[in-house]
């Protein structure tokens, strides 16, 4: 049986034919709870793709899949890709699927698709992903579930009354989705807290990296590089959302040193202001084979070079999974850290960004991938050079796309060459993407 992690270096595309990365479009992020909280994911899916298209004056007929992640999926539209690819603009034979691999979702909609263009399936796929955390699902309890079951098959209208009847005050009390390992109860936050106690993070270090985040959003919005990559959204009443709303310019560590921790309020040092926020919005990116982007007429921002997942144990250190997947990733394109240009970390604690930086430095680490050397240090000045998911915000199934976006559209204004993003997923899941542009 071969290595899913086999480290030797692995060719993804034949010269011509490899997986281009040929435009990124997303929509304003917007903290859950407000301007966005009456669009639903399938309208910022619908209405990112349809820019896209636009903005890259793709005719439709061209584009044969639609990939989309998606976290908390719509009880009515189980299937948001198919709910996007039905856009006017789209013929209605294109293939369209959904994938969820929790934060790591969009990453896992673009691998999918690359891989279908390089398997010779399709030349031209849109992939990313959208999410509401607005419209959260809300269900009934198991018994008002199975109460209400009961009624729709009752034969008669005393019997459906006589069922309802059954019906107590404790069986209202609704069900919501909760942000926590089934395996392990604890939530992604309570996780981020473990791991800041035992990598010793400190809360000063987390605060200080928040506020970094903010600042560098805050200057790649008013330079215009943040909002090359986002469409306006045009809302009921006239209003125009044409940038994120988390982004908070005039916050200071003194303020952020005020926030009380959440998830262990009495020796904690994960809070508000050092997390990313529960987020609403869509990211999409268009993907080619090279040879078919370069006859339409594009030049590609990037190439995908490789990418690799892990894994581990949720109980342990929950958000160290791209540690894992980094040095794999690496290997198969043939590279060091040395010879990356720029980095994208997605952001969803501060505490686990500076966690996953602190053990790539780590030998034991670094064993437990298969290698005999780490990673090493990143250069913290190649990273998330225009903030990140702590200041932009985080729709869980689109991030990825939004990191993937962002990190080939600076890449190509600073002339780089290689440039790696990673990605942390609830159960214990991480992933790793390693661009090219050449």
């Amino acid at each position: 049986m071969s290595d899913p992690n086999r480290h030797d270096r692995v060719e993804y595309g034949a010269p011509g034919r490899r997986v281009a990365v040929v435009d990124g479009l997303r929509t304003p992020f917007a903290r859950a709870g407000t301007t966005l909280a009456r669009v639903s994911a399938t309208e910022l899916g619908r209405r990112v793709v349809a820019e896209l298209l636009a903005r890259t004056e793709l005719e439709g007929h061209e584009v044969q899949a639609i990939v989309f992640g998606t976290v908390v999926q719509a009880v009515q539209e189980p299937n948001i890709a198919r709910e996007v690819s039905l856009l006017p603009q789209l013929p209605r034979g294109v293939q369209s699927f959904t994938v969820s691999r929790a934060c790591a979702s969009a990453n896992q909609a673009i691998t999918d698709a690359a891989d279908q263009i390089l398997l010779g399936h399709v030349d031209c796929a849109i992939a990313g992903g959208a999410e509401s955390l607005s419209q959260v699902p809300v269900l009934h309890s198991r018994r008002m579930s199975d109460i209400l079951v009961a009624a729709s098959r009752a034969k008669s209208i005393g019997g459906r009354v006589r069922t309802l009847a059954t019906i107590r005050p404790k069986d209202l009390v609704p069900v919501t989705p909760a942000i926590a390992e089934p395996s392990t109860g604890e939530s992604m936050g309570q996780s981020a807290e473990k791991m800041a106690k035992l990598n010793g993070i400190a809360r000063a270090d987390q605060d200080a990296w928040a506020l970094r985040s903010h600042r560098l959003a805050a200057q790649g919005t008013r330079d215009g590089r943040l909002l090359e990559e986002i469409a306006p959204l045009f809302l009921p009443g006239g209003e125009v959302l044409d940038r994120d709303n988390g982004v908070r310019e005039d916050t200071s560590l003194d303020q952020l040193a005020k926030l009380p921790p959440v998830f262990d309020r009495k020796y904690g040092s994960v809070t508000a202001g050092n997390s990313s926020p529960l987020t609403d919005g869509a990211a999409a990116v268009l993907l080619m084979r090279e040879d078919v982007a370069r006859a339409l007429g594009y030049e590609p921002l990037a190439y995908v070079r490789s990418y690799a997942y892990a894994a581990l144990d949720p109980g342990e250190q929950l958000l160290q999974g791209p540690v894992l997947a980094m040095p794999v990733a690496l290997a198969r394109a043939g590279l060091s850290a040395r010879d990356v240009d720029l980095v994208e970390i997605h952001e969803a604690f501060a505490a686990q960004v500076l966690s996953n930086l602190h053990a790539l430095q780590s030998r034991a680490w670094a064993e437990r991938a298969g290698f005999a050397e780490p990673v090493g240090e990143l250069d913290r000045d190649r990273i998330n050079v225009m903030g990140g998911s702590i200041a932009v915000g985080h729709p869980f199934g689109a991030t990825g796309a939004r990191v993937l976006t962002q990190l080939c559209r600076e890449l190509r204004r600073r002339d780089g060459q290689f440039g790696m993003l990673s990605v942390c997923a609830a159960g214990g899941m991480g992933h790793v993407m390693i661009v090219e542009r050449a």
